[in-house]
């Protein structure tokens, strides 16, 4: 059956891969886009302007680290400027006195402050930087003083789940309105620490009491959103809602992608904005349209009941583990290979527990790697 192409109402504004940060974690491509590749103001400001006639209503603003960008409130006044909200994602650190309140006074809506730790010794190991933890905290009270509403966001893994009481904990004493427990996807970065970032099955199990206990404690103090790992899923989460249903991303050079992670999809090309207009692009691109709706997708997609809640699941996660695209995402109790997961589990456990063999984060960097046991 198809599916009435929707305008889309949310946009993700990769603004640049420059970081402060070498998380093992990041989902970022593997090739990462240097300075001179980035779009200049203009372009974004063309390109935001677009977005809001196509129909968007939210942007978010992220990276790398976007508050590198030296525009980044001349960006945020121009989206202001056509009503759109506007949320920065941020690791909160190196952001020079002062900055904060600039962003609220071009109109920033909302600010979302990543924490790789509980504890300071987490924030700073899992970032590879010194002092992080201290520096977040700073962001944090800054951002609240100048008004602004504030989302702590937790990224989970073996290294830190067990601190999720102490993230709920950090998350009410920073006066944060949300709080979200994502587990770690496994794309880009990520992919190449995953043995070392797996959780165990018990851990999970725990976290998700945990949270669920909280969220009943303090509806009504704090939103708790909880993101599920994947490979310990019954069924699959609606990638980025559902692939171009209703929201997109854009690169630090301009491409335009149905999700994060679609260019590890080698049978798909995507358009950069400008020549191609941002409406012609969300309507008509062959990877836009590659994976939109119900009609490409094979059984049991095609006949489950669910193929309209979860619309096939992530497609480069079947990519990354099937070998196809268009199979059906393997987080699915239904997948013909569902149980690789559950073995991609327990090798990683095997790997990450060996007595003998401790095998090191990969860091993140732009052009070049760094190993820390």
């Amino acid at each position: 059956m198809s599916t009435p192409l929707l305008p889309p109402i949310g946009m993700l504004a990769e603004l640049t891969h420059r970081c402060p940060l070498q998380c093992p974690y990041c989902s970022n491509p593997l090739e990462l886009l240097k300075a001179n590749r980035e779009l200049d103001t203009e372009t974004w400001l063309a390109l935001f302007s677009e977005a809001a006639d196509l129909g968007v209503l939210q942007v978010h603003l992220s990276g790398g680290e976007p508050t590198l960008r030296r525009d980044l409130e001349q960006l945020i006044a121009g989206l202001a400027g056509r009503g759109v909200y506007t949320n920065l994602i941020t690791a909160g650190v190196g952001i020079v006195e002062g900055r904060i309140e600039a962003f609220a006074e071009a109109g920033l809506d909302h600010l979302q402050l990543s924490f790789q730790g509980a504890r300071p010794a987490t924030t700073d190991r899992i970032g590879n930087h010194k002092g992080a933890h201290e520096k977040k905290l700073e962001t944090a009270r800054r951002a609240r003083a100048a008004g602004l509403p504030l989302t702590i966001n937790a990224p989970i893994h073996r290294h830190n789940i067990e601190e999720v009481p102490e993230f709920i904990d950090l998350a009410l004493s920073l006066g944060a309105e949300r709080l979200e427990i994502a587990n770690v996807q496994y794309a880009g970065w990520a992919l190449t620490n995953r043995d070392q970032l797996m959780p165990e099955r018990e851990a999970v199990d725990r976290q998700a009491e945990i949270v669920a206990e909280a969220q009943e404690r303090l509806a009504g103090i704090i939103n708790i959103d909880f993101v599920t790992p994947d490979y310990f899923a019954i069924y699959p989460k609606p990638c980025m809602g559902g692939w171009a249903r209703d929201a997109f991303m854009v690169t630090p050079d301009g491409t335009v992608l149905p999700c994060h992670a679609a260019q590890t999809i080698p049978s798909l090309s995507f358009e950069r904005f400008e020549p191609r207009r941002l409406s012609s692009i969300w309507a008509d691109s062959p990877g836009f349209n590659a994976f939109r709706g119900t009609d490409w997708m094979q059984e049991p997609c095609r006949g489950c009941e669910r193929r309209e809640i979860d619309w096939g699941g992530c497609r480069c996660q079947a990519m990354a583990i099937a070998g196809d695209a268009a199979a059906t995402d393997p987080a699915c109790a239904k997948s013909p290979i569902h149980a690789r997961m559950a073995m991609l589990v327990d090798e990683a456990k095997r790997i990450a527990t060996a007595p003998s063999r401790e095998e090191p984060f990969v860091y993140r960097r732009i052009g070049a790697m760094t190993e820390s046991a």
